[in-house]
């Protein structure tokens, strides 16, 4: 008897004294190695529902790898902009009440600057504009020496109310997608779909010990090399009762496993709630850009009137100077 051959059986003596997982181990090193020549295959149905599975699944880790965004309030906040804590100490809409009780540069320059009443003001590219438009406002107005006021610093003050509107759709809009979509997605994600993982994984610890309980009472537990044990493993007509036994009841088990499985995944599969999920992700876009159209509609006319204003004004100048 050769090394290979002393040591094989060794290893088969071994591994039936050895726990289930260490059967199922030794079964998946042979698969591994190419030695399993009795692999019990799944059902072509279950393998389509894993693959389905496996779609959804990474459906779900690209479109919350993008849309997690949304819990992020900065999302869309410029990099490159240098706000001050008393920039975003008060919203623009308090800032310009303050400013509409103002008497005198001084006190306009105190409402800029007043201290805050709450916490910071957001991080967003809406309000980031409105406290832009309010601060490019008031440089105006301050330098404004002629009479009445400035009509772009009129509409650059209009357009920094409107843009914090804007805003506060869009933060309202992000609320509506953590608690409406990402929390959803995030739950099938990490629960349902785990739970598909988890059944599926018991499937094939199931399989691996129906292969390795048959190989055992085939006498096949391990082998090495190419050297062969002929004559030395019983056919399968010869197996002892108790041989019969333990496979019929790791069958059993595999068979188990494989229909809980495919319980478990036809049930994430057919579950409406993703696409229940999606429809209110639109919902809450629909909003957040029906809201950003009226705030723009009603200001625009405003802002095309000061303009027409402006415009007759300059062309009156122009007429009265030639």
């Amino acid at each position: 008897m050769d090394f290979a051959t002393s040591l094989g059986k060794g290893i088969s003596n071994f591994g039936s004294q050895i726990t289930p997982f260490a059967s199922r181990t030794f079964q998946y090193t042979k698969e591994q190695l190419g030695q399993s020549e009795d692999k019990t295959q799944l059902p072509p149905d279950y393998i389509d529902l894993e693959k389905r599975v496996d779609a959804l699944k990474q459906a779900h880790q690209k479109m919350l790898a993008v849309t997690s965004q949304y819990s992020n309030e900065a999302y869309d906040y410029p990099p490159n902009i240098k706000e001050t804590f008393q920039d975003l100490g008060r919203t623009v809409s308090e800032k310009v009440n303050l400013l509409s009780s103002a008497t005198s540069p001084a006190e306009a320059q105190a409402a800029l600057v007043a201290p805050p009443t709450a916490k910071p003001q957001p991080k967003t590219f809406s309000h980031a504009v409105a406290r832009a438009s309010l601060s490019s406002s008031q440089l105006l107005h301050q330098r404004h020496t002629g009479a009445g006021e400035d009509p772009l610093a009129t509409a650059l003050e209009k357009f920094a109310l409107a843009s914090e509107r804007v805003g506060e759709a869009r933060l309202a809009q992000d609320a509506q997608v953590q608690s409406r979509f990402l929390a959803g997605w995030n739950t099938t994600l990490n629960t349902n779909l785990t739970f598909a993982t988890r059944a599926r994984k018991n499937v094939e610890n199931s399989r691996l010990s129906l292969d390795a309980v048959k190989a055992h009472a085939k006498g096949t537990t391990f082998k090495l090399g190419t050297g062969s044990n002929a004559g030395e493993h019983p056919d399968e007509h010869e197996l002892s009762p108790e041989a019969q036994e333990e496979i019929e009841k790791a069958e059993d088990e595999f068979v188990t496993q494989t229909e809980e499985a495919v319980g478990v995944m036809k049930n994430v599969l057919d579950t409406p709630e993703p696409l229940r999920n999606l429809a209110e992700l639109i919902a809450a876009q629909i909003e957040y850009h029906k809201k950003a159209y009226e705030v723009l509609s009603e200001l625009a006319p405003v802002v095309e009137g000061l303009q027409t204003e402006q415009e007759a004004t300059y062309r009156k100048s122009r007429e009265e100077a030639s």
